[in-house]
């Protein structure tokens, strides 16, 4: 496979891209100058594309557009290999697709934890299949994400940079969500181990850490607490906004975040989790 020349534009992809905090990512990074790789479910088709022209039309951006799912390790091995084809080469992987806890069944939402035959679980009112969904797409989805991306950068010897998608909740736990913070937990864990094993290839390996961000994912969740706690919608929402700044974060917020690891000025970072949620939580 080709790789970039030194007056090439840099290459990022960018999983979960369609909307919420990977849109905003996306669109920063083309506004700072890259071609972009955008990858979504094939369900988010229309919202990919759309994004896909809108930076095409304002920043002459070039695109490939790439349709899977991350917690598949072919369809992430393909995503990395597909985008150096058509854009001759990678410098910034931001694995930037996650999911919460909120395609529960409704019948087991009024218990404060699922009971298995060992000790009860801490904390998580959902059935198994929606554990594994937690676990494949947070923590299996990152780690192919940075796997395929070492890999290519290697290859290529000239350095880059991969981000992950972590949360507040990988530096504090939350009632009610135990495998979610688990999996956001895992994601500091697997970036801190990668930037120790890719360091000396001149790849830099860190996550950003959100908290309440403006985003489809934040209405689902409120949704969720609606339904769990019986208050009105909008509630959780209003309740998130406990911090220092006292707003909810926009995505914008987080990709300036992502634009600066993803810079030459961000060169001698590695192997950190930053949090991007106003002032609400202290580390």
């Amino acid at each position: 496979m080709s790789t970039q020349t030194s007056t090439a534009k840099r290459v990022a992809i960018i999983t979960g891209a369609a909307e919420g905090i990977g849109r905003g990512i996306a669109l920063r990074l083309a506004k700072d100058g890259f071609d972009l790789g955008l990858f979504d479910l094939p369900r988010a088709k229309d919202r990919l594309e759309e994004l896909a022209d809108t930076v095409k039309k304002e920043h002459g951006t070039r695109v490939v557009t790439v349709y899977g799912d991350v917690s598949k390790e072919e369809d992430v091995k393909g995503l990395v290999e597909t985008v150096v084809q058509e854009l001759g080469g990678l410098y910034a992987m931001i694995a930037n697709a996650g999911v919460a806890i909120v395609r529960v069944l409704h019948e087991s939402l009024a218990h404060p934890a699922l009971e298995l035959s060992t000790p009860v679980a801490i904390g998580f009112p959902a059935p198994t299949e929606e554990l594994d969904r937690l676990i494949n797409i947070n923590v299996k989805g990152v780690f192919f994400s940075y796997k395929y991306a070492a890999i290519q950068l290697i290859k290529q010897g000239t350095g880059g940079r991969i981000v992950g998608a972590a949360s507040i909740a990988s530096k504090k736990g939350f009632p009610n969500h135990a495998l979610y913070c688990a999996t956001k937990f895992a994601v500091r864990g697997l970036t801190q181990c990668a930037a120790q094993d890719y360091g000396k290839y001149g790849i830099t390996v860190n996550a950003y850490a959100p908290g309440s961000i403006d985003t489809p994912l934040l209405d689902e969740l409120d949704e969720y607490h609606a339904v769990t706690n019986g208050q009105p919608r909008g509630v959780f929402k209003d309740s998130t906004v406990r911090c220092a700044l006292g707003r909810i974060g926009q995505p914008e917020d987080v990709a300036k975040l992502v634009s600066f690891l993803v810079s030459d000025d961000a060169s001698f970072i590695t192997g950190q989790s930053y949090l991007v949620d106003g002032g609400a939580h202290f580390d």
